[in-house]
Parts: C-alpha cells; structure tokens; sequence
C-alpha cells in the first residue's frame, strides 16, 4: 500500500510541476515590449491580461512616454467591454498624472460617455443619474465651446428625462403601499421646464423584462403584496403620521 502511495506522490508532483512549467513570468523588459503585449492583448479581447501587462509597464517604466497613451488605450478598452467603473478608474489616473489642458477635457467628457452607458436601465441607479447630471452640467459650464458640448448636452437631456420617469415610478411605488406623502415629494420635483413633457412618450419596457419588473407603474405580482398602510414598520400608528 505504501507503494502505491509513493507512485501516487511522485506522479502528483511530476503533473504539478510539469503544469507550473509552462507558465513562465515575464520582467525586465523594455516599455515599447509591454505596450505591444497591452495592444495585442486587446486585441484578442483579452482585458484582464492587458491589465497585467500595464501594471508591468507601470512598474517597470513609471516615467515612459508610452504610459500616457497605453493608460488611455485600457480606459477606451474597458468601455467598450462594458467595464465602466474600470474605465473610470483608468481616466482619473490619466487626468492625475498625464493630461494637459485639452486632454482633461477630453477624459472628462469620457467620464460622462461611462456613466450615461452604464445605464442600461435608468430605474435601476438614482445615484448614477444624479451624479452623471451634475457632470455633464459641470462640464456644459466649464467647456462652453468644447467640440464635445453639443453630445454632452444631448446626453444631458436623456438623463433628465431618465430622471423624470425615475421620480414618477417611485412616486408610484409609494402609491401603492399607501404613503401619500412620500409620493408627492417625489412628484413635487419640478421636471425641467424647457422640456415639453406632454410630448414626452414613455419608454416601453420588453416583455421578456416586463415580466419580472413590471412597466414601472404596476407588476404582475401586485395582488401578493399584503395592502396594509406599512409593511415595514413595527410602530404602525407612529408610521402612518409620519409617512402620510
């Protein structure tokens, strides 16, 4: 049995270090190496590998040319994989460290573009529209003749738009578990007037999305929700003077 189990051994090493074998580590190599090893790697749609190669570069070559340009490369890569808190994070460390007066601009229009993609579906983050709005606001005063103000601006009011059926689909909400006075605070904010809102078409939800989460103004699942004036809190008198 002890014989067996020896076999047994050797034969897990010899796999393991055989395996370990093929994986060499690279270091110590040339900037213009790293940079071609990002590209390609993006190119094959390899993102994470391309981060690896960056921080190589990074650490290997803090102070080379080539590290402004492979640092915007990896924020437009991982934008266009859908990554947009990485592409964020990618242009913060361009605009700290690289960007002049003309490349700020440009990443900070970028930085709006991430956010305004990142959503999908405008019910599901408040706190991403709000902050994309105040962004592009920002950037609309700061930039006023910025070859970009005229997308900005157009993104702008998609988000406010985006906000407006937000506020009515949570006054909605609070219709339906009978706080009326949660329901109009969020219809007391006032929409931008310039908007012509009965022109407005609500956007349709899919059927295949529809099904789980509703229209936004009802689900399909309403009639199990218990109608009682508050399902959350235990000091029921206190919170109906409270909420309504």
């Amino acid at each position: 049995m002890q014989f067996y189990m020896k076999i047994f051994l050797i034969f897990i090493t010899f796999f393991f270090l055989s395996g370990c074998s093929k994986k060499v580590d690279e270091y110590n190599k040339p900037a213009l190496y790293w940079y071609g090893k990002i590209v390609k790697a993006i190119a094959d749609k390899d993102i994470d590998k391309a981060d690896d190669y960056y921080a190589s570069l990074q650490g290997e070559h803090i102070g080379s040319p080539l590290l402004p340009e492979a640092t915007m490369i990896l924020a437009i890569a991982h934008m266009h994989f859908e990554e947009y808190l990485l592409t964020e994070h990618f242009l913060n460390e361009y605009v700290k460290r690289y960007a002049n007066a003309n490349e700020i601009e440009f990443a900070e229009f970028l930085k709006i573009k991430a956010k305004y993609m990142a959503l999908p579906n405008p019910r599901r983050d408040q706190v991403l529209i709000s902050q994309a709005i105040v962004e592009a606001k920002n950037f609309k005063q700061k930039y006023p003749n910025s070859m970009y103000y005229s997308l900005v601006d157009t993104m702008l009011t998609n988000l406010y738009l985006a906000n407006a059926v937000l506020n009515e689909t949570i006054a909605s909400l609070y219709d339906r578990i009978d706080k009326p006075k949660a329901a109009a605070y969020y219809r007391a904010i006032i929409p931008q007037k310039w908007i012509h809102w009965d022109e407005i078409e609500r956007a349709n939800t899919p059927w295949y999305k529809e099904i789980f989460e509703g229209d936004g103004r009802s689900s399909w699942y309403a009639f199990l929700i218990p109608e009682t004036q508050s399902v959350v809190s235990r000091h029921l008198t206190n919170d109906i003077n409270k909420t309504k």
